[in-house]
């Protein structure tokens, strides 16, 4: 136990962040061995399939577009018409419906997560 009492388990933090054990042993380890900004920093690894299209500024934008009213004639956003609209706005250069789909479906999955945490 720290001064800042009991600490959490890593079966508990895995939970309420929506992630595997293995990945906060991971985590805690790079902490240890390499220090905390280490930790914050995303590595660049040039083996990835894609670079990311959306920055977090990026998806900022597509999920105020996605709360924000259908186009007219559209009773909702579909991932064809967010699509053209991220284009058209210069949100990003282009972008499938398939990864709008993943980046919203991760947006909001984390935060329904978290709410029910």
């Amino acid at each position: 136990m720290s001064e800042a009492g009991e600490g959490w388990s890593d079966s508990r933090i895995a939970e309420a962040l929506d992630t595997s054990v293995a990945n906060i042993e991971r985590t805690r380890r790079q902490l240890v061995e390499e220090g905390f900004e280490a930790v914050l920093t995303r590595k660049y690894n040039p083996n990835s399939a894609r670079p990311r299209i959306f920055d977090g500024a990026a998806e900022a934008e597509l999920i105020a577009l996605t709360c924000g009213p259908a186009p007219a004639g559209y009773a909702r956003w579909t991932l064809s018409l967010l699509e053209e609209k991220v284009v058209e706005l210069n949100i990003v250069e282009k972008a499938s419906d398939n990864t709008i789909g993943r980046t919203l479906k991760k947006t909001f999955s984390s935060r329904i997560s978290s709410r029910n945490g």
